[in-house]
């Protein structure tokens, strides 16, 4: 049995399911000359009722666009080398989830969602090595996430080594080496699941008939299976309703009807990353109901000629701006409602109604429907910063007197100058024949561009050619230096990068389509979650 040295770590409460996942992608993964081998088909060692899946036929491959683009090689000293995993397969595994609570304050606790996990490599490497990198690299890696102290036992098994680490307080950690392969996780029945398919005692994921084909020119896929989004489904309506500031009731509601909605929604949701001139192309299909997908693939579909010089009235450097770019944004806001009501029970159904109205809440707005029936069919949202604090809206007016009546006492108010000892609020106005509702400051520069002003955001040339219903166009000044100081490479504590993304979304027969095109991508944010917390 060995013993590992306390040695201690920056930002040990980093979360530890992703530092899992991206055990194979640190800089310092060690693997030298490796043995020629085929490709093995990862899919054929994952369990058939796996929850979720991801895999990459080519770990360098897919982490060089990470860290090629200019927003990472501004904040970073150095290029990593991922020569050293070139070829390196690897797939993820996530076979359960278990949710604890961990009570902060006699009145307040917080649930924590632990993944029950295996990841599945295929280093192309001779056993010895495969063994000794399993023992040593990854030892020293659960050594440092669980805080030092840990000790090894390794036996032999089916014909392979075992290893299980097991840190003071308890905490243990699996790997399984067999030849080439490497099977790694917090939860060693994952790992005796997938050993069991390898051994043909049971079925693979590649009995599932919805699982897509794979992509040889994919960077990496994923797919969340009909069983992974009804649990999904659960700690989303969990996560959601913790952050609300509303009353215990308003988030046992949120809670209790999220999932319902979820769950009766959407079937199951395929993932795939490529590599375009504009950067890494995330693209998600959310597979939904055929009464939802009908619904929706005839409500949402997008208009003609959207009015993009909406933009010419926004503030500078936005943090995010969205461009909705429906036929009819009334009748698009009422399918959605609808949908809601009926894949929830008639209770919760008629209390959506009621609550669905908060959402517009941010911009000023009491009465989404006679606004949305008021202006259109362009629609133009934004958001000043990150925190979603500060947001606007902007759109063509169609009648002036149903904007008013649909905006909030308070927002006609300060337009007023009712209210102008509030430091802070909603106001709107009109410039020319379109209307700015939302935070007061916003407003104000969306009336000085009105009357003349140069926009410097550039956003009305992005905007250009959009043929889907929905685009958003973002900046992020942050994932750059987290994916560096993940990664060790970080210039500075001051360093800062800005990078891009755009994400279209359509809705189709066969569900929702979401593509997303960006500097770093999922597995560039990913990454960034690793990096030490400050």
């Amino acid at each position: 049995m060995n013993t590992y040295e306390h040695r201690p770590l920056i930002g040990r409460s980093r979360r530890i399911f992703l530092g899992f996942l991206c055990v194979f992608i640190g800089v310092h993964l060690w693997l030298i000359s490796s043995c020629s081998s085929k490709p093995t088909n990862l899919r054929s060692l994952a369990p058939a009722d796996t929850l979720v899946y991801l895999e990459t036929n080519d770990l360098a491959a897919a982490l060089q666009p990470i860290v090629d683009n200019k927003a990472f090689t501004d904040v970073a000293k150095s290029k990593p080398d991922f020569s050293a995993l070139r070829g390196v397969q690897l797939a993820v595994v996530v076979t359960g989830f278990e949710t604890k609570e961990e009570k902060l304050t006699e009145e307040n606790s917080v649930g924590r969602v632990q993944p029950h996990f295996a990841a599945i490599a295929d280093t192309h490497a001779w056993s010895w090595q495969a063994r000794s990198f399993a023992e040593n690299q990854l030892g020293e890696f659960v050594n440092n996430v669980y805080g030092g102290g840990i000790t090894l036992d390794t036996a032999p098994k089916n014909g392979g080594t075992y290893y299980t680490w097991t840190a003071e307080d308890g905490r243990k950690a699996y790997a399984f080496v067999d030849g080439s392969l490497i099977f790694f996780g917090n939860d060693e029945g994952s790992i005796d699941r997938c050993l069991a398919v390898k051994r043909g005692q049971a079925d693979s994921i590649l009995k599932n008939p919805k699982l897509p084909a794979a992509d040889p020119a994919a960077l990496a896929q994923g797919y969340i299976s009909t069983d992974g989004v009804a649990q999904i489904a659960n700690i989303v309506g969990l996560a959601m309703a913790s952050k609300t500031d509303e009353e215990e009731e308003v988030k046992s509601f949120i809670a209790g009807v999220l999932p319902q909605i979820l769950r009766s929604s959407v079937s199951d949701v395929s993932w795939t990353a490529t590599t375009t001139e504009q950067g890494i192309e995330d693209k998600y299909l959310i597979s939904t109901a055929p009464d939802v997908s009908n619904v929706l693939s005839e409500t949402m579909a997008p208009g003609e000629n959207p009015d993009t010089s909406l933009a010419d009235l926004l503030p500078s450097d936005p943090s995010s701006v969205t461009l909705y770019n429906f036929k009819d944004p009334q009748v698009a806001w009422r399918s959605v409602l609808l949908l809601l009501q009926k894949q929830a029970d008639p209770t919760a159904g008629k209390l959506l109604a009621g609550f669905s109205s908060s959402l517009f809440e941010p911009y000023g707005v009491r009465d989404p429907e006679m606004f949305l029936h008021s202006v259109g069919p362009t629609i133009l949202t934004m958001r000043e910063d990150e925190t979603g604090e500060k947001v606007l809206v902007v759109s063509p007016i169609k009648d002036q007197s149903g904007v008013e009546r649909s905006l909030s006492p308070e927002t006609i108010a300060e337009t007023k100058g009712l209210a102008s000892q509030i430091p802070e609020g909603n106001m709107y106005a009109y410039a020319g024949q379109k209307v700015c509702v939302g935070f007061r400051s916003l407003v104000q520069s969306c009336l000085i561009n009105g009357k003349g002003s140069q926009n410097a955001t550039g956003v009305k040339k992005l905007l250009t050619d959009v043929k889907t219903s929905i685009v958003t166009i973002g900046t992020d000044k942050s994932t750059g230096a987290d994916v560096a100081s993940a990664l060790d490479l970080k210039k500075s504590e001051d360093a800062s990068s800005i990078s891009h993304y755009r994400t279209e979304t359509r809705f189709t027969k066969n569900g929702i389509e979401r593509k997303t095109t960006s500097d770093f991508g999922l597995i560039g944010s990913i990454i960034a979650q690793l990096a030490p917390e400050d």
